[in-house]
């Protein structure tokens, strides 16, 4: 059987018989060469000469086996700490003979169960998207125009209605309007059309107003208008990582204040939110693990850290040249 028809066991036990077997095999010739003899029965002068040839044959053995098996320590602490929301490293071939073969397996099945996620990814985050403008565009054009009619209709009912009615008829009437206005920010949050329409600043800009207005907390906005070019898709992921990122601060954070900013820096588009509220320990759930399936499609880089005056930051780094064109 040939090297490239061995199995990863077979050869691992190649190389383990040759690592005793070398070392034993030095040992003889040392023993047979030296002038030491071993009488029969020992002597007790010859114990202490075979104590120490005994533990340096089973130093030896060991430090050859440690420097040999090091791989599969590493292979056993990457394993541990893989997480294919997070880009993981690789394992370098170290020249290790006969362990290449496992160490190009690992990573060859990382490179591809990381592939399969970012596509299935790709695949369900479109469809989200897809079932988002449709929710939106039934909410703006059915429902946003059935409580039109209404208020239409109370309006002329209130111009014919008897005066003791009409108070209660207006009161009708702003619980239709203010149904109507919460109907149509529903379908702007599920269907960016200021995005497609004005461009990622503009975007940004009104999702910190609403963003203001619905929660109270205030927004302080540093978009550098000086970005470079970004595809619609990262502009997207953008758009989505940074009202997700403002709605875990009104959420969670019991903040009063929150910073969004956006700047160029390096080759890269560099998204921050960061607040002033109790920061903590950050318990992962669906919406962050939707921000790292997001800004792995891009090939963006997401971390969550303490902000430097108490609360968190939400950093996301875009390349430059992320689905540009």
């Amino acid at each position: 059987m040939g090297d490239s028809q061995r199995t990863p066991a077979q050869a691992l036990f190649r190389r383990l018989f040759a690592i005793n077997g070398l070392v034993f095999t030095v040992g003889t010739l040392v023993l047979a060469l030296s002038p030491a003899t071993v009488s029969s029965p020992v002597l007790l002068t010859e114990v202490p000469v075979l104590a120490v040839g005994l533990a340096l044959i089973l130093a030896a053995n060991a430090l050859l086996l440690r420097t040999s098996l090091a791989p599969l320590g590493a292979l056993t602490a990457l394993m541990q700490r893989v997480d294919l929301l997070r880009p993981s490293d690789r394992l370098t071939d170290s020249g290790n003979g006969d362990l290449t073969y496992v160490i190009d397996a690992f990573n060859a099945m990382l490179d591809r169960l990381e592939a399969e996620r970012n596509a299935s990814s790709a695949h369900a985050l479109a469809a989200q998207e897809g079932e988002r403008q449709r929710i939106a565009r039934e909410l703006h054009d059915e429902i946003g125009q059935s409580l039109t009619v209404v208020l239409l209709g109370l309006k002329r009912v209130v111009d014919r209605a008897p005066e003791e009615l009409r108070e209660e008829l207006h009161a009708v009437q702003e619980t239709v309007r203010a149904s109507l206005d919460e109907v149509r920010q529903v379908a702007r949050r599920l269907r960016p059309g200021v995005l497609e329409d004005l461009g990622l600043l503009s975007a940004l800009n009104s999702l910190a107003a609403e963003f203001s207005q619905g929660s109270g907390v205030r927004v302080v906005r540093k978009l550098a208008a000086d970005l470079p070019e970004l595809g619609p898709a990262a502009e997207l992921v953008l758009y989505r990582i940074a009202q997700e990122g403002l709605t875990n601060v009104a959420r969670h954070a019991r903040a009063t204040r929150a910073e969004l900013s956006l700047t160029a820096e390096e080759g890269a588009v560099v998204l921050r939110i960061t607040d002033d509220g109790r920061g903590g320990e950050l318990r992962e759930g669906a919406g962050i693990r939707g921000m790292r399936e997001r800004a792995l499609l891009i090939g963006a880089r997401l971390t969550f850290a303490p902000a430097p005056g108490g609360g968190t930051e939400v950093r996301l780094v875009v390349p430059a040249t992320a689905d540009r064109g």
